[in-house]
């Protein structure tokens, strides 16, 4: 305080006193950094602490299994959801010991990341108020890569590293803030990736061809392999040289006159530079159609110059899926994060039709096993099924509270919430039982103000007889949480903010940044199918008639016909099984995408041609949020001209 004149320290007593914001200028003083010299100041920037201790863990809700575990227990996991939810969730199991690599080290071993930047801008004005705009949305995105960076290290094991690979936007910003998050002493390298074969018209400046990758290690050990690549110059003789154990150093291999020995390599030591070609589309082995997919010889460097056979590696912007494809080509453990469905359905077909393009060339593999999850999205039915031991912990854990069962005035609760009771609600008991004022007036009764001043009561929504959010009892609110919840802008210090799926492919690597969580509702569709031929090609034809959002997040219902359809993906040739139920049925086999933005240019019709369809089609309706709907169609029923699917009526 002493770099404060009076007049400050009484301007800021009066802001105190009143409540007000305290001026920016004035955060160094008051907060001095006690970590470096520097750091990067915006806007919104919050503690670590902070970051680590608010994040919300969302429970993991398995969807589909590909294989049983390993023999130690061990499936790879592809999860859809939020990557900073998700990952939390992930700390939570390294700290159980259930998240480890094949040796036992609890953690991840190598983590690498592409995280994207919104850069396109819609904005209006003059010079200045474009620049601001700039700022906030540069300071923005900071953070929100910033708060994954903080999770992520936690995420490490002691020797493991992370790989950020940034384009010229910001990276300069984010090569500070990693200088922050995991220490400048633990900067290993500046990748610079240099590709050659990028097309880029007629620029006035000089063509920018290449990108970089930020290496640091969690700490000072570390696990690295120096790797070995063929020179482009062919052969050359240099020096032989050797380690020497006694002087510990290296020196030159000498022959048996005394003269030094020379020999010829046509290998060199991988540098920071590599130069490798960008994805080829014609490609077929590895492209998917993916925005801004990265060839498989990059993840595949960076993947055994720091793990080991065994080793755990994660990806959170797990995009088209090369990370956990090369992963799993090189003998790895993987995880694989992404908040886009579409990204989940290109990387569960990548991993179901993997092909050994390292090593042996071609060769088809069977990939080792991995579950499908949700994170922060939840099949609501088959939460109905889990027994009540396992239904408690479900719905404890989704609204963040812990498991920690104790007695007040004789009444068995089940945790704490941010320091209040909570109470799971046995619905179940005796055959079915609602909660009503009767019960929480009982509950007073027996526990007044012996508990806590905020009690929250977990509940079903439909065993709920009663529309208010919390009832209060003098000094005490009984506050109801309800699956699916109404009162989610109480639980969280953030509004909850729902998952955004992309409507064109411009917007397929845009930040999505959700808070808390929320229940699968099938989207209301009603569509028209036909036959028809185009220049002596057969088509089949869809035309979306009608979609809306059943979704629970705000606003939905203010949505117009159409305006919370997402994309329109399709399995051209499903091996459908009408015998086999739910869990056992064909994985959809992503074969097509279109995008809203492309459905409404096109008068809202999807043209499948009709040479590449099967007996069988899947269709999976996309809506903003997530939710799918999701039918089966004959090739004959193709030919409905009036033939219409509705998942919940029309409206």
């Amino acid at each position: 305080m002493s770099e404060l004149s009076t007049a400050d320290r009484a301007r800021l007593a009066d802001l105190l006193v009143t409540g007000e914001d305290l001026p920016r200028e004035f955060k160094n003083i008051l907060f001095p950094p006690d970590r470096s010299e520097y750091e990067l100041t915006y806007a919104g920037k919050e503690r670590e602490e902070d970051i680590i201790a608010d994040a919300m863990a969302v429970p993991l809700q398995v969807i589909r299994e590909f294989g049983q575990p390993d023999e130690s227990g061990w499936a790879n996991r592809l999860i859809f959801g939020d990557n900073l939810q998700a990952a939390k969730t992930l700390l939570d199991l390294k700290r159980t010991g259930e998240l480890r690599s094949a040796d036992g080290q609890p953690g991840v071993r190598a983590i690498y990341i592409d995280p994207p930047f919104a850069s396109a801008r819609d904005f209006v004005g003059g010079d200045e108020e474009r620049a601001y705009q700039d700022r906030v949305v540069g300071a923005a995105f900071l953070e929100f890569l910033r708060r994954r960076l903080v999770i992520l290290r936690e995420l490490l094991a002691d020797d493991g590293s992370i790989f950020v690979h940034l384009d010229s936007k910001k990276g300069h910003y984010v090569k500070v803030l990693m200088d922050e998050v995991f220490g400048e002493r633990n900067f290993r390298n500046e990748i610079v990736w240099h590709y050659y074969n990028k097309m880029q018209g007629n620029v006035k400046r000089f063509a920018s061809n290449h990108d970089v990758i930020y290496w640091y290690s969690k700490t000072s050990t570390f696990t690295f392999t120096p790797l070995k690549e063929a020179r482009e110059g062919g052969a050359v003789k240099q020096l032989a040289r050797r380690w020497d154990k006694d002087t510990k150093k290296v020196v030159n291999v000498k022959g048996d006159d005394g003269k030094v020995v020379y020999q010829e390599t046509s290998t060199k030591t991988v540098d920071d530079v590599w130069r490798m070609s960008m994805l080829q589309p014609a490609d077929k082995s590895q492209n998917q159609r993916y925005p801004t997919q990265k060839p498989e010889a990059l993840l595949e460097r960076i993947i055994t110059a720091a793990t080991k056979p065994g080793d755990l590696v994660l990806d959170a912007f797990a995009g088209s899926g090369t990370t956990p494809a090369v992963a799993e080509k090189l003998g790895r453990r993987w995880i694989a994060i992404d908040s886009g469905k579409l990204a989940v359905y290109t990387i569960q077909k990548r991993m179901l039709s993997l092909k050994a393009s390292i090593g042996n060339k071609g060769r088809a593999l069977t990939p080792a096993p991995f579950t499908l999850s949700n994170a922060g999205l939840y099949d609501f039915a088959r939460l109905r099924d889990l027994p009540w031991p396992e239904w408690r912990f479900f719905a404890l854990n989704l609204f963040g509270s812990t498991d920690k069962p104790h007695s007040v005035a004789g009444v068995e609760l089940d945790g704490f919430r941010n320091g209040s009771d909570v109470l799971v609600f046995n619905h179940r008991q005796d055959g079915g039982v609602v909660l009503d004022h009767g019960f929480i007036d009982n509950l007073h009764s027996q526990i007044g103000t012996r508990s806590s001043s905020d009690v929250f009561i977990i509940a079903p929504a439909a065993s709920v007889a009663f529309l208010e959010d919390y009832i209060d009892h003098g000094d005490v609110r009984y506050y109801v949480l309800r699956i699916p919840y109404s009162i989610v802008n109480e639980l969280h210090d953030r509004p909850f903010e729902a998952l955004r799926q992309p409507i064109g492919a411009e917007d397929v690597n845009r930040t999505v940044d959700a808070v808390g969580f929320d229940f699968i509702q099938q989207p209301t569709v009603r569509c028209e199918y036909w036959l028809g031929n185009e220049r002596g090609r057969d088509f089949a034809y869809l035309r979306v008639e009608e979609f809306y959002s059943e979704a629970l997040a705000r606003g939905v219902t203010e949505r117009g016909n159409r305006e919370t359809l997402a994309a329109v993906l399709v399995d051209y040739d499903y091996p459908y099984d009408q015998a086999a139920d739910s869990e056992a049925a064909p994985p959809f086999v992503l074969d097509e995408v279109v995008f809203a933005a492309e459905l409404e240019a096109d008068e809202w019709t999807l043209k499948m041609p009709a040479d590449k369809l099967g007996e069988f089609v899947m269709i999976v309706y996309l809506d903003v949020f997530g939710n799918e709907y999701t039918e089966v169609k004959t090739r004959e029923s193709l030919d409905e001209r009036f033939g219409a699917v509705a998942s919940k009526g029309e409206k």
